[in-house]
């Protein structure tokens, strides 16, 4: 089964690369027949992804979050499953472009430097922590989406203030729906952030000796997500509306990546036990 692993590493980018190209295509020539098959294309590699992190998981007796480049691969695959239910959800074409650039980029670094690891600490055969691992990882996608789509809605108010009516103008949905994915891509990461902090409150202290609730990687999660928590609630509420909504959506987004790049190579956590 591993030479079929290692088969689908390496396929796997060249779809990615092929839905991007689509749907940049689609983004400069605005083909509106063409959408349909780039929402097939997008289902294949999404499908093809998913495959490819079961045989992982059954080849080498665990789930892919041993190492960075595994949660890598895990986090393109989640970025590709959020943007898709959110595009059958929400119906909106145009922005699966910038979207899919960053699983593109994810599983092509992933590919390259992915590393099989057949012997590994047994608590990482857990498929507990798979699921607490995948459901944060989901609601990090969350986070990623809502702050692209965060970008796009400053990118076409800057335009509109400066009455610049160009192709972003052109392809882009209004502010109003763009501030809508954001808001709802934050729900979702939000949701999934949830769920991955519920599982581990409740079996991480158990399978980590050294588990610790002043972990900097915990810290930082909580302040996201209660920073995500009080901006829905602000949001829902009709407090917040507009620009400081999707602000507040991208400063969430950069402590969210701050705190992996701190947790994974700077600092001492039990979450960089792989």
């Amino acid at each position: 089964m591993q030479p079929v692993v290692d088969a689908i590493n390496i396929i796997l980018p060249l779809f990615y690369v092929a839905a991007f190209a689509a749907f940049f295509f689609n983004f400069m020539k605005d083909n509106r027949r063409a959408y349909n098959l780039n929402r097939l294309l997008l289902f294949l590699t999404l499908m093809l992804h998913t495959t490819y992190i079961i045989l992982r998981t059954i080849a080498f007796d665990h789930p892919p979050i041993t190492n960075v480049f595994e949660i890598f691969t895990l986090l393109a695959c989640a970025i590709t499953l959020a943007y898709f239910v959110l595009e059958l959800a929400t119906d909106i074409k145009g922005t699966g472009l910038f979207i899919i650039s960053f699983s593109m980029i994810f599983q092509i670094i992933s590919s390259i430097f992915i590393v099989d690891l057949m012997e590994v600490r047994e608590v990482l055969r857990s498929h507990l922590l798979g699921i607490h691992v995948f459901s944060a990882l989901i609601g990090y996608a969350g986070i990623t989406i809502s702050a692209v789509y965060g970008f796009l809605y400053l990118l076409l108010y800057q335009d509109i203030k400066e009455s610049k009516y160009g192709l972003i103008f052109e392809r882009l949905p209004n502010l109003e729906i763009l501030e809508k994915l954001s808001f709802y891509a934050a729900i979702l990461g939000f949701i999934m952030l949830t769920s991955a902090m519920a599982i581990g409150i409740i079996w991480l202290p158990r399978a980590f000796p050294n588990f610790s609730f002043f972990d900097p990687k915990l810290i930082a999660t909580a302040l996201v997500w209660l920073l995500y928590g009080f901006g829905i609630i602000f949001k829902v509420s009709g407090k917040w509306q507009g620009k400081k909504v999707v602000v507040v959506s991208m400063i969430g987004f950069v402590i969210a990546i701050a705190s992996t790049i701190i947790t994974n190579f700077l600092s001492k956590s039990f979450h960089s036990f792989y």
